[in-house]
């Protein structure tokens, strides 16, 4: 199998923990070790590990469950290089949502950016994967990421409709 070389700390505080999805027709391929975190909006997102920030996009307003939100233009992000050739990256941000910028390094639990809902989504969500350079299109792949934490993810298509729609219907509030 597939596993992260470094061990990784959840890219949230504990007491933000809501559900953790990962559905196999939409985490596939390249995708098949990514995460979704089921959270409000404007969760705080920390640093899973110290690195290097490497990209930040944050310039998109627009989320939603449609064809026009797939791919990039939409979803906005945060990638972080660690040792051994290990990249995270911290999708779904809100607007302007990064508290971090090119160049930045960062330590483990460090705030970078906050929760949102943008790009291809169907309730505001943090998609985090770790990834590594491959030889094949898209030029990379996921890694079966080893936490710190013990979490349990959800993969059952129905059970994980189950929790979005009540999660849509009752979303947890901060503060």
């Amino acid at each position: 199998m597939n596993k992260t070389l470094n061990i990784y700390r959840l890219p949230l505080a504990t007491p933000h923990l809501g559900k953790v999805v990962s559905d196999p027709q939409l985490h596939s391929n390249f995708l098949a070790h990514a995460l979704d975190f089921l959270l409000p909006v404007n969760t705080p997102i920390l640093a899973a590990l110290e690195g290097e920030v490497i990209e930040v996009k944050v310039d998109s307003s627009q989320g939603g469950f449609r064809k026009k939100y797939l791919g990039n233009q939409y979803l906005n992000w945060i990638t972080i290089a660690h040792a051994n050739d290990e990249f995270s990256q911290y999708a779904h941000l809100k607007h302007q949502g990064s508290l971090v910028q090119k160049g930045d390094w960062v330590n483990v639990g460090d705030i970078i950016g906050y929760s949102g809902n943008t790009g291809f989504s169907t309730c505001p969500h943090l998609h985090f994967h770790i990834y590594e350079v491959a030889p094949y299109a898209p030029g990379w792949r996921t890694k079966n990421i080893r936490f710190q934490e013990n979490i349990q993810v959800i993969r059952n298509k129905y059970r994980i409709i189950y929790e979005v729609m009540k999660f849509k219907i009752k979303p947890r509030k901060l503060g």
